[in-house]
Order: structure tokens, then C-alpha cells, then sequence
């Protein structure tokens, strides 16, 4: 999905802005030569428009020659980058000697207990019987396994293409080198901590459980950064520690967007102290109440360490992420994995190349998106009458504030039906915060209906 916001209270037409901001991106060398624009049905349905906003918009790129229509293959972009704008040209100073090379079924894994996840980290896909799947697989048991040791910065045509993606749906320009392939989120932020001062950690109270366990198990302390009060109004938030650890597009768990005045307080409170702010971009490409809020990293790359993964578009268990560090810190990383043989798993990396490079991960996030932007309201519409929803219907689960004991009951009775529901408490170290945290991606349609009569059945029964 492109970066693309439109303003239906603005002057301009909807076309003008929609053709203005694609035309930038392509000046900017976001979009280059040859890169596919959306289908104009895609499109409309990711910005919640007409189809035919699209098509003026494509039509009128088309006669100022910035696309092209390829009959039967879509819209192409045909004119270059601006003047020393393109990719390439973006950061290769810092590198320094570092140059180198279907909705019914769903995805229904049950826990160690045999009760299916509602959690915030189960998504919804199926690919048992998916071509894509299978061909990327095949692809794997045909191609050449380096002899030895891959590049520590991981595959290089990997990491070309996941920075086309970033370029596209995050509006993040980086060059392959800059990105370093990793297993997952929490293996990214392992890279990160050993070359950081001795110091604590603040993370986002309540906020990422696995983050906090990785931060002391790299014997630092965690320090509380509260979610739920506005950045300015906490007093020196980052005094005293070595970096932050934040979930801007969407707080991991209580589903709010950081605001604009918190990211630019919280990035003058990192010029000042010193600290690194680790930008976890947690289910920012499952937004479906908004375009997707723009990546912190775009804002300061010299102070923002950015963690992506294919988590929650592909599978946990393909353990594939992607670090981009600031330049200091990058020399540093690549130089102990190649060091310790750090690397995330040649087949995996393999399998989601083939993933990316035929459009299968697009087709995929569209799929999910669609599923969770109808399940939303659902769970909503079940929960309202008991609860409080803590932030806008966004991503693969909605946070519901109650009071604790009812918050236990309702999770007993999901228990006793068979579902794994997660209290919000569970995510808190200090914070008063009590609730229910309801995903709704690794449960079929049936599944999500029943678990949610076990939830209000119970809340309907309180005294």
C-alpha cells in the first residue's frame, strides 16, 4: 500500500490530491522506473474511494507522462527520480567500509492447551492451500544454499526487495545496505542492546511483554514510559536511560496512534539525553480506519532504530524481520554478526524473497486487512455495552477497559469455551490498567462468534 493520505476537507479534488502525491513520490525516487501502481480497484478499496478517483488520477499522470499503461499489466511508473533524489543516493556516506553485496478458514493454531489464540499476534492466513505459498517453497528445495556463512547483513536480494516495500507502503527510503535481515522483532532489538551504553531501557507501560524480557534478560533494568498519558506531560521521559522503545503506529496493546506532538517531544527529548528511540512498527500495514501512519524513522534517521517484521503478514514462525539502525550503530551490528554467525535462517529468507517478488505479500495484507476491518466491528458491537475500547478499531485486535475481576471472568469463561483470551493487566508492570485484549486473526468467523457469546455471556452476568 502506498502512503498516500487524501483530505475530503480540502479544495483540491480528490484526483488533484491523489495525482499530486504520487507524482511527489515519484520525484522523490519513493516510486522509480518501473515500479507498478496499484490496480485502480486495490487502490480505492485501500484509500476507501471510487474507483473512478483513481482512474482521473491515473489518467491525468498518463497525459503529463509520469506513468504508463501497459495493456493487460497495469500502470507503471515512467519517469525517473528528480535530480540527486533517487534511492541510491540516499545514505551510502555513512556505510564507510561496510559496502557490500481464504477468509473461512483463517489461520486456527491451538495453544499448548488446545484453546485457540485470541491474542495480538496470531494473524489471519491461511496457506495450506495457496499456490504462492507452494511455489516459494519449491523455489527454496531448487535454489543454491551459499557454501557457507551468508552475508551478516543477510540475503542481498532480500534485502533489495523488502527496501522497495519499505520504500512503498512505509514511505521509508533506505538503501539495501542499510537494512539488516534479522529473526523477528525481539532479535532485532538483541542486536541493538549490546551496542548501546550501560543503562536501562524505557518501554511503553503497558507495552511489548517480550521487549521488556529481552531487555533484562541483557541484565538491564526496564524503566516505564506510561501509554495512555500524552508525552509532553511526562516529566523528563527519558532521563536517565540509554533508549526508548515505542510502538508509534499502533501501541502495542492498547491500539492508539502516537501523536504528532508526542513523536516530535519524545524525538527533542533523544537530542537531549542522548538515548535511542527503537521504533517497533507494529501492525502499521494493517490499518483500515486510516491510511498507514508514516514510520517514526522518517523523521530523524540519525536517532531512530527502525524494527520490522513479517510476522503478522506472513507467519511467527517464519522468524524474519529487518533492523535499520542508524549509521553508527550498523557498522557495529554487522561487524559482531559477523563475528557470532548471527543470521536469520537461509531458507526462510529464501522462501519470502519468492513472496515479495511475486506480489504474494501484497495480495496477502489486502486479504487480512479486509478480514479484520469486517471482524472489528463485530467484536466491537459484542463488546461496547460492557467495556470501554481503549483506541480506534485498527489492526488484528481491539483493547477493552473494564475493571479486573471482570476483565477474569470473562477470560475464565472464554477458557472454559475453548479460547485463549489475554487480560490487559498481563501487559502492565506498573500501569492501573485493567481489561481485555481480543484479537480476532488466528480464529475462523465461526470461532470468533462463539468466543465472543462466552465473553458476553459472562460480563452480562456480573452483579
Amino acid at each position: 500500500m502506498l502512503p498516500l493520505l487524501l483530505d475530503r476537507t480540502a479544495t483540491a479534488p480528490l484526483p488533484a490530491q491523489l495525482a499530486g502525491q504520487v507524482r511527489n513520490l515519484i520525484v522523490a525516487g519513493t516510486l522509480r522506473r518501473d515500479d507498478r501502481l496499484p490496480s485502480s480497484r486495490a487502490l480505492a478499496a485501500d484509500l476507501g474511494v471510487s474507483r473512478a478517483v483513481i482512474e482521473q488520477a491515473y489518467e491525468q499522470l498518463l497525459a503529463e507522462g509520469w506513468v504508463s499503461a501497459r495493456r493487460g499489466a497495469g500502470t507503471f511508473v515512467a519517469a525517473p527520480p528528480g535530480p540527486g533524489l533517487g534511492r541510491s543516493t540516499d545514505h551510502r556516506a555513512h556505510r564507510g567500509a561496510q559496502h557490500g553485496a481464504g477468509r473461512a478458514a483463517g489461520s486456527t493454531a491451538p495453544t499448548a492447551t488446545g484453546r485457540r489464540h485470541l491474542d495480538t499476534g496470531t494473524p489471519w492466513v491461511d496457506v495450506r492451500h495457496d499456490p504462492g505459498w507452494r511455489r516459494a517453497w519449491r523455489e527454496v528445495s531448487t535454489a543454491a544454499p551459499p557454501p557457507g556463512y551468508d552475508d551478516p547483513r543477510g540475503l542481498p536480494a532480500l534485502r533489495v526487495a523488502i527496501a522497495e516495500r519499505l520504500a512503498r507502503t512505509r514511505g521509508l527510503r533506505v538503501d539495501p545496505d542499510e537494512i539488516v535481515v534479522t529473526a523477528g522483532t525481539t532479535d532485532g532489538l538483541r542486536q541493538l542492546l549490546p551496542e548501546l551504553p550501560t543503562g536501562p531501557v524505557a518501554i511503553e507501560d503497558p507495552g511489548y511483554r517480550a521487549a521488556a524480557e529481552t531487555v533484562r534478560s541483557h541484565g538491564r533494568e526496564v524503566h516505564d514510559l506510561p501509554a495512555a498519558v500524552p508525552l509532553p506531560a511526562v516529566d523528563g521521559p527519558l532521563d536517565g536511560v540509554v533508549a526508548v522503545y515505542v510502538t508509534p503506529a499502533h501501541q502495542h496493546p492498547l491500539g492508539r496512534v502516537m501523536p504528532a506532538a508526542d513523536r516530535l517531544a519524545l524525538l527533542a527529548a533523544a537530542e537531549r539525553t542522548g538515548a535511542l528511540v527503537i521504533e517497533d512498527d507494529y501492525d502499521s500495514e494493517f490499518r483500515y480506519d486510516v491510511a498507514p501512519v508514516p514510520a517514526l524513522v522518517s523523521l530523524d534517521r540519525t536517532r531512530v532504530a527502525y524494527l520490522g517484521t513479517a510476522a503478522k503478514s506472513v507467519l511467527p514462525t517464519l522468524r524474519i524481520g529487518w533492523l535499520v539502525a542508524p549509521p553508527r550503530l550498523h557498522e557495529a551490528i554487522v561487524a559482531r554478526r559477523l563475528l557470532t554467525h548471527t543470521g536469520a535462517a537461509w531458507p526462510c529468507q529464501r522462501a519470502l524473497l519468492t513472496l515479495l517478488r511475486d506480489g504474494w505479500l501484497d495480495k496477502q495484507v489486502r486479504a487480512a486487512r479486509k478480514v479484520y476491518a469486517e471482524r472489528a466491528p463485530r467484536v466491537a458491537a459484542a463488546l461496547a455495552p460492557y467495556a470501554d475500547l481503549a483506541g480506534p478499531l485498527a489492526g488484528m485486535y481491539s483493547t477493552w477497559l473494564l475493571p479486573e475481576p471482570d476483565a477474569v471472568r470473562a477470560r475464565d469463561a472464554a477458557r472454559a469455551a475453548g479460547f485463549e483470551v489475554n487480560l490487559l493487566s498481563s501487559y502492565a508492570r506498573s500501569s492501573p490498567l485493567t481489561g481485555l485484549v481480543v484479537g480476532f486473526g488466528g480464529v475462523s468467523d465461526a470461532e470468533l462468534d462463539r468466543a465472543l457469546a462466552a465473553l458476553t455471556s459472562a460480563l452480562g452476568a456480573r452483579a
